[in-house]
């Protein structure tokens, strides 16, 4: 059976691991969260460099952008002396402009999630190799809401006409991942979760 949405479909019974109190999807809790200053005492430095001719994938649950270019993210809460690689970017929308996003805060939802999907390259040799593991892989999430036209998405909204259809790909030319970054995450990280057992994640925030 593949993952998926739908409503009726106790996943529990087909999967006893998304049986936790933190599996994914989940509401992020203001009151709950931990309060931890020094989140804001070394932010996130991502090195994100330009992509060349990367391939846009639809693959029936979300559109993938899978990355060939050397990006990295280092610092913040992320483990000392280790370098994330970003492998794709993942983008979660639903048939509702109020209503797209994979995870609520507070139980809103947003139009849209990206997740910037990273894996681990000081331990582990690709993305399959450190799933699953400890410190093996960090994913950034970010809400979207909308506005005026991203310019840094016009790559990838100008070929979704061609992507309508499951497994469907197209390759583009050029996509700068930097455009996707708020300027605060750079100064303000709010918080960092790494994919690590579903009923263990703690959500950390730099603000009270």
């Amino acid at each position: 059976m593949d993952w998926g949405y739908e409503e009726g479909v106790e996943w529990g019974l087909h999967f006893p691991a998304a049986n936790g109190e933190y599996q994914s999807p989940i509401n992020l809790n203001s009151r709950e969260a931990h309060y931890d200053p020094s989140v804001l005492v070394v932010g996130l430095s991502p090195n994100y460099v330009v992509c060349r001719d990367c391939e846009v994938i639809n693959d029936g649950h979300s559109v993938r952008i899978i990355l060939k270019s050397k990006s990295v993210v280092t610092g913040g809460p992320l483990p000392s002396d280790h370098e994330y690689e970003l492998h794709e970017v993942r983008f979660h929308w639903g048939k509702e402009n109020q209503r797209g996003s994979e995870h609520t805060v507070n139980f809103k939802a947003f139009p849209m999630e990206l997740h910037l999907i990273h894996w681990n390259s000081t331990l582990f040799s690709s993305l399959e190799d450190a799933l699953g593991k400890k410190n093996g892989v960090v994913i950034i999430a970010l809400f979207v809401q909308i506005g005026k036209e991203h310019l840094g998405l016009k790559a990838i909204t100008e070929v979704l006409q061609d992507l309508q259809y499951k497994e469907k790909s197209k390759i583009i030319p050029c996509f700068n991942p930097n455009t996707l970054l708020p300027d605060p995450l750079l100064r303000d990280p709010t918080g960092s979760t790494d994919r690590g057992p579903l009923s263990d994640r703690t959500v950390r925030a730099a603000f009270q």
